[in-house]
C-alpha cells in the first residue's frame, strides 16, 4: 500500500479561514484518498467545521494556534510576531520535522514566503526561492516561473529556476524533458538585457538532459504555450500574472455584458450554453490555483486568498501531487547533473504580494 500523503493547512489563512480551507480539504480527500491532515488554527473554529466533513474528521489532526497572519502584515512583522506561534509558521514547521510532507496556505503571500524561507532553509546550489504555477494556454498548460517570490536575478538565479520549473512541469504534466523558455522583449539573441542574455548561453552549455531550451519566449507567447516552462525574475512574472487575471475578468465581463444586451443575444447564449461554461472554466484563476514555493527544504504551495472551497482545493491538489510525483527529489538530481546551478550570492527583496 502507497504511503499517505501528509498535508499541513494553515486553516486560518486567507480570506475567510476555516470556512474555505476545511471545505477545500474535504473536496481534495474525495480526489486523493490516500491523504491525510494536520489542520493548524483556532480549534474551535477548525472544529466547528470538521463537524459538517466527517470523512476528513477521520483523517486529520488539529493544532491548536491564537495567532493568524494578516494578509497585510508586513513579512517581516510577520516574521516576527508569529514566529513559532501562528498557524503559518506550525504548518510549515510540520513539513521541517516530517509531521508532514507539504504546507498549503492561502495567507498572506510575503509572510508565507519570508516564513517557509527561514524555517527550512534553501536547497543546496539554490540561492533564492521562487513562486511557479501551472498557468493555462491555447495549446494546454504551462509552468511559469518567479511569480513574486523575490525581485531582480542574474543568470545563474535564472538558470536555477529553468532547473526548477522543469522539474515541475515533470510532475505536472508527465513530460520526459519540457521545452524551457526565458521571457525577453524578443526571440532574437541581441534582445533583452545582459542577465538574459547570459542566462540563455549558461542553459545552451548545459545542455541539460531533463529539459530542453528552445531559447527566448515574447509575452504573447505565454498564452500561446510557446514552453512548457517559462522562466522570468519575480517582477516580471508578478506584473505578467496580475494583467492576465485582470484581462480574464475583463473578458469574462464583457461577455456577460454582450449576452445580456439584446433577447436575441440572450436567445444565442442559451444555444451555447455549454460552450460558454467551458470557456468560463478555462478562465477561471481558481482552476489553475496553487503556486509552489521551489528551492526550499521542502514543498509549500499559495493559494489565493479570496478563492473559494473549490480553489483552495486545487491548491491543495497541487501539493498533493508535487509530494506523491516527488518534485524535490527530481529538483535535486538535476542540480547534481549540473555542477554550475548555484548562483551568486544575492540579496532577495521582499515578495510581492
Amino acid at each position: 500500500m502507497a504511503k499517505k500523503v501528509r498535508i499541513a493547512l494553515d486553516a486560518m489563512g486567507g480570506d475567510f479561514g476555516p470556512s474555505v480551507v476545511i471545505p477545500g480539504a474535504a473536496i481534495s480527500l474525495t480526489r486523493h484518498p490516500d491523504s491525510e491532515f494536520v489542520l493548524v488554527g483556532d480549534s474551535a473554529k477548525i472544529e466547528a467545521e470538521l463537524a459538517n466533513h466527517p470523512a476528513l474528521k477521520k483523517v486529520s489532526k488539529v493544532i491548536h494556534s491564537d495567532v493568524a497572519v494578516s494578509m497585510h502584515d508586513k513579512p517581516s512583522q510577520a516574521l516576527r510576531r508569529g514566529r513559532k506561534v501562528s498557524s503559518m509558521w506550525m504548518a510549515i514547521d510540520a513539513v521541517k520535522h516530517g509531521e508532514a510532507d507539504v504546507a498549503v496556505s492561502a495567507g498572506n503571500t510575503g509572510a508565507l514566503m519570508a516564513m517557509a524561507r527561514f524555517c527550512l532553509r534553501t536547497l543546496p546550489g539554490i540561492d533564492r526561492p521562487a513562486i511557479a504555477a501551472v498557468w493555462p494556454t491555447m495549446r494546454g498548460d504551462s509552468i511559469v516561473l518567479d511569480l513574486g517570490a523575490t525581485i531582480g536575478g542574474d543568470a545563474h538565479h535564472l538558470k536555477s529556476l529553468a532547473i526548477m520549473g522543469s522539474a515541475m512541469a515533470r510532475v505536472m504534466f508527465d513530460l520526459e524533458r519540457p521545452t524551457v523558455g526565458l521571457l525577453n522583449i524578443g526571440v532574437e539573441e541581441v534582445k533583452g538585457g545582459e542577465e538574459i542574455r547570459e542566462a540563455a548561453e549558461l542553459l545552451r552549455a548545459a545542455d541539460l538532459p531533463q529539459l530542453k531550451f528552445i531559447g527566448f519566449v515574447e509575452g504573447d507567447g505565454i498564452g500561446k504555450g510557446d514552453a512548457d516552462v517559462i522562466v522570468t525574475e519575480g517582477f516580471s512574472g508578478n506584473i505578467a500574472l496580475k494583467a492576465a487575471e485582470g484581462t480574464a475578468r475583463q473578458l469574462a465581463e464583457y461577455l456577460r455584458a454582450a449576452m445580456s444586451r439584446t433577447w436575441r443575444s440572450k436567445i444565442g447564449y442559451l444555444f451555447a450554453k455549454n460552450a460558454f461554461k467551458a470557456l468560463r472554466d478555462k478562465m477561471d484563476p481558481s482552476k489553475s490555483n496553487g503556486g509552489v514555493f521551489l528551492g526550499l527544504n521542502g514543498i509549500v504551495v499559495k493559494s489565493h486568498g479570496g478563492t473559494d472551497a473549490d480553489g483552495f482545493a486545487y491548491a491543495v491538489d497541487v501539493g498533493y501531487d508535487m509530494v506523491r510525483y516527488d518534485l524535490l527529489n527530481k529538483i535535486n538530481q538535476t542540480l547534481d547533473r549540473d555542477h554550475g546551478a548555484a548562483p551568486a550570492p544575492a540579496a532577495a527583496q521582499e515578495a510581492v504580494s
